[in-house]
């Protein structure tokens, strides 16, 4: 159930601005305006209260869930960091937080199929509801608190479904804008090699 429309092309949200003259550090955003990381936080805001409100204490599952969520959100936010320095670190850790939200979507998966629970359809007025709030911005627990609190396990675990699969979404398009400027940028060391040449280029001073 991916969300398609607004949420891919919200300005900004880039972790890296276009650049010239060979910076060997590029200038880059603040991973709180990445709408990845935003999803990513309110997937795990939303994980802490459901394993703690609709899973049995002790059930391991409650730890699992809570991990993974918190994976997804703090790997994202760790990429983000390092791409001061490492083009690859952030898109291994970028990749192990789209890992651990896929390992998330499954526990909620799990949740709703082994209780005999519906799970909504992409295409359902429910699933279109939450997709119509994702397209908000910045997105935060706030605006799915109320649904949160006041509605079924169901309701819940449906609504995290969608929001991750928002979050992988986007996370897709971060990964291939990362991995193209990789190909034609370099890492680290491409950028201190192109910018020595271009120091022993410039003719000494007069």
């Amino acid at each position: 159930m991916k969300d398609q429309g607004k949420n891919a092309t919200v300005p900004n949200h880039s972790s890296h601005s276009s650049h010239s003259s060979h910076p060997i550090i590029p200038p880059r955003g603040d991973y709180q305006t990445l709408l990845s990381f935003q999803k990513a936080e309110v997937v795990y805001d939303l994980t802490f209260r459901f394993a703690h409100q609709h899973l049995a204490r002790g059930d391991r599952t409650v730890d699992q869930m809570i991990q993974a969520a918190r994976s997804g959100k703090k790997n994202i936010l760790e990429g983000s960091k390092a791409a001061l320095t490492s083009k690859e670190t952030e898109i291994k850790l970028t990749n192990v937080g789209r890992a651990s939200l896929e390992e998330l979507l499954d526990d909620y998966k799990d949740y709703l199929r082994a209780r005999d629970l519906k799970v909504w359809g992409k295409d359902s007025k429910e699933a279109q509801y939450v997709r119509r709030i994702g397209r908000k911005a910045p997105q935060t627990y706030e605006l799915y608190r109320e649904f949160v609190e006041t509605r079924p396990a169901e309701v819940t675990a449906n609504i995290a479904i969608c929001l991750i699969h928002q979050a992988n979404y986007l996370i897709d398009q971060q990964l291939r804008r990362l991995e193209q400027d990789f190909l034609k940028e370099g890492g680290l060391r491409e950028r201190m090699t192109r910018a020595r040449l271009s120091h022993r280029r410039k003719p000494p001073p007069s």
